[in-house]
């Protein structure tokens, strides 16, 4: 793969983690689990990318997060707060929209190139 298309392939990535991430906190999880149900669902995210996301998503109050000590270690839980349920659902009405106006664009670029 080129430097472009890997460059270009990671910028468009880059917005749907987010939206990837947040669809995974409606019910509390902590950095590993996380990774896990992303995995499941063929979303390759980084540790790298995930902690500093996490940290941002709970700066801009979309997610909090709370320790958990009854086990022998230590865990950080992530959860959406009312507002990131919100604003998650919004998200994901845009992405939706999003995503049928470029499956229109691509698919009218295959019959175009067919005729």
């Amino acid at each position: 793969m080129s430097k472009l298309l890997s460059s270009l392939t990671i910028e468009l990535r880059r917005g749907t983690l987010t939206l990837a991430v947040l669809s995974q906190l409606r019910t509390p999880q902590y950095g590993y689990s996380l990774v896990q149900l992303l995995e499941k669902s063929n979303v390759a995210i980084d540790q790298s990318t995930l902690y500093p996301l996490l940290r941002r998503l709970e700066k801009q109050e979309l997610v909090v997060s709370s320790w958990d000590t009854s086990e022998s270690r230590p865990r950080k839980y992530y959860v959406l707060s009312e507002y990131g349920i919100e604003i998650f659902e919004k998200l994901k009405e845009e992405w939706e929209q999003t995503t049928r106006e470029l499956y229109t664009l691509l698919k009218g670029e295959e019959e175009n190139a067919s005729n």
